[in-house]
């Protein structure tokens, strides 16, 4: 990022290249005439991945190339180095894993992993953080997207926002614009809680869906039926 906030050229990321390789000259006279580019940079971080038995594939979607093609003309590697690697790492995903990754837990990572999903309950619901991770919402959970609103606090959200725009009245009156911003971003996302968990509400309930009524026959359908039957025996005498 440059100063302005934007991306840096490709000539600026040279100029800048070319400088650290006049200032290493003095100490490394291996860098004597070494003329490097933003894009070499680029083919060395793909013949590293390659040589990490990194297939290919995943190689790829790092460049930002949409075909592999582009990405095996940008290794400094031989067609066969990239069979050998690959073939390496297939043969290290099938190998079977170590007897230690299957171990008991002990009591304390036991305890740890049950505590974990014990601080992830809310009053309105259950946080969606991952596993072993902290809060990092300062436990505002009317402005967490991870939160995940229980049906049954619909009308505890109902009663959050009133005290907030009851709290917005006295801020509108009293001229705390800082105040009014922030109630109002609350307002927003505590009313998107709102409707997901309504929506929600809608999905997980039950649906009736009756008995089917059996209709009596008619006379069109039962002469239907006498003729279907009586041609399936003629058939069967002719077979």
């Amino acid at each position: 990022m440059n100063h302005a906030g934007g991306c840096i050229g490709a000539g600026v990321v040279n100029r800048l290249l070319k400088k650290a390789c006049r200032q290493i000259e003095g100490d490394d006279h291996r860098f004597h005439g070494i003329h490097f580019t933003a894009h070499g940079f680029r083919r060395l971080f793909a013949t590293d991945l390659v040589n990490s038995a990194v297939p290919i594939h995943i190689d790829a979607a790092l460049l930002g190339h949409l075909n592999v093609q582009t990405t095996r003309g940008s290794m400094a590697v031989f067609e066969e180095d990239v069979v050998r690697h690959y073939q390496q790492f297939l043969a290290n995903r099938r190998q079977p894993p170590s007897e230690s990754e299957y171990r008991d837990p002990t009591a304390h990572e036991w305890h740890a992993f049950e505590g974990h999903f014990g601080t992830r309950e809310a009053q309105l619901g259950l946080c969606g953080r991952p596993y072993g991770s902290p809060c990092n919402h300062e436990h505002a959970c009317t402005r967490c997207p991870v939160l995940q609103v229980n049906p049954e606090m619909i009308s505890r959200l109902e009663e959050i926002e009133q005290d907030l725009l009851d709290r917005r009245e006295r801020a509108e009156s009293e001229g705390w614009k800082g105040e009014i911003e922030g109630i109002g971003l609350t307002l927003q996302l505590l009313r998107q809680k709102h409707a997901d968990a309504t929506r929600f509400a809608r999905l997980t309930g039950r649906v009736t869906l009756g008995m089917p009524a059996v209709r009596p026959a008619t006379s069109h359908s039962s002469r239907w039926l006498v003729g279907s039957a009586g041609a399936w025996l003629t058939t069967c005498r002719l077979v």
